[in-house]
């Protein structure tokens, strides 16, 4: 299969292909999602088995507009309005309960609640429209590895396994979006990302809690990247504390390991490495924005033993950072 990259005046042929059962990759603000019909199931099937993905996975179903949703939903949160109101389009995902039969257990993991999303993409948006049903859309990569944020790292991944690739250049946040649970009394967050959780407990009024439970392989998940290992690129990850650069090189110098840098310009320019890859700025935002490219740039690049990544506070924005360099790294710190 010849793996096509579309440009927005070629969408009417990416809607056809959806329309036929086809998978069509699309942008959003966060990472490029790997599109089929939500209702049309053996299009859902392809996703799994393109991506190589757990059938137990559920999918984020993606919508132009709320109204989309009512077709699915059960009941909604008292507090859904509001929060649809302040955070969609964007990158946030709500977990409601839904209308038995309303999705096929393809694309729900068998679970009675689904995820929505509407994306701050306006290409996407349109490309949904004009599709007329929901898209499912799990990150556009190989299953487990870092997820993609840009059309090149789809084709990387998936050339000759998809019809098509709607290209918008770079995402802007770089990581998933923040997955919100409102199927229980409490909103509760399951996945971290750029709407934090201070924003949604400013907004709300009310204490939002994050569930912190790693999923392991045998269970089923609520919601997608909830596993302990996840976004792992082929080469080992190890993350490193502040104070601890300089005891990792010189431990990495004396075992004889290459090893490449994934760290901010602060951090770079006390150590020298020829593989790295260094973030735009010393802020949270572009490191999040970079820490799949980065994964990528040094796993597929120059050959190196190790990947040594710079870790941040688990606040804010860098909640969600280091959620996923930490299934990145199979949680391990570098330690002496």
């Amino acid at each position: 299969m010849e793996t096509k990259i579309f440009q927005v005046e070629e969408l009417k042929e990416a809607v056809g292909l959806l329309r036929q059962g086809e998978l069509i990759a699309f942008p959003t603000e966060t990472v490029y999602g790997l599109g089929a019909d939500a209702l049309l199931p053996e299009a859902v099937k392809k996703v799994f088995a393109v991506k190589g993905r757990p059938s137990d996975n559920p999918l984020i179903v993606h919508i132009a507009d709320f109204s989309m949703t009512k077709k699915f939903v059960e009941n909604y949160h008292p507090l859904t309005e509001k929060i649809v109101e302040a955070f969609w389009p964007g990158p946030l995902t709500l977990i409601f309960p839904i209308k038995k039969g309303s999705l096929s257990p393809v694309v729900t993991g068998g679970l009675s609640t689904a995820a929505f999303r509407m994306p701050d993409n306006k290409k996407t948006l349109t490309l949904i429209e004009k599709t007329g049903d929901p898209l499912v859309g799990p990150s556009a990569n190989t299953s487990g590895k870092p997820s993609p944020t840009t059309a090149s790292h789809v084709y990387h991944d998936l050339k000759g396994k998809i019809a098509g690739i709607l290209d918008d250049g770079a995402t802007q946040i770089g990581v998933e979006s923040t997955v919100l649970d409102l199927s229980g009394e409490v909103p509760t967050i399951l996945r971290p990302g750029a709407v934090t959780k201070e924003l949604l407990e400013d907004t709300l009024g009310i204490e939002v809690p994050l569930d912190k439970h790693l999923v392991k392989e045998s269970e089923t998940p609520k919601a997608p990247g909830m596993k302990y290992k996840h976004y792992s690129p082929d080469t080992p990850v190890l993350m490193v504390k502040p104070n601890d650069w300089a005891k990792a090189l010189a431990w990495a110098v004396a075992e004889n390991k290459s090893y490449g840098l994934l760290a901010t310009p602060k951090i770079a320019e006390q150590y020298a490495s020829t593989t790295r890859f260094v973030f735009a700025d010393d802020s949270i935002e572009a490191a999040t924005r970079g820490l799949f490219s980065g994964l990528r740039a040094l796993d597929e690049g120059e050959s190196v033993d190790l990947i040594f990544a710079e870790v941040f506070p688990e606040d804010h924005l860098g909640l969600a950072y280091m959620n996923r360099l930490k299934k990145a790294a199979a949680q391990k710190y570098f330690e002496v």
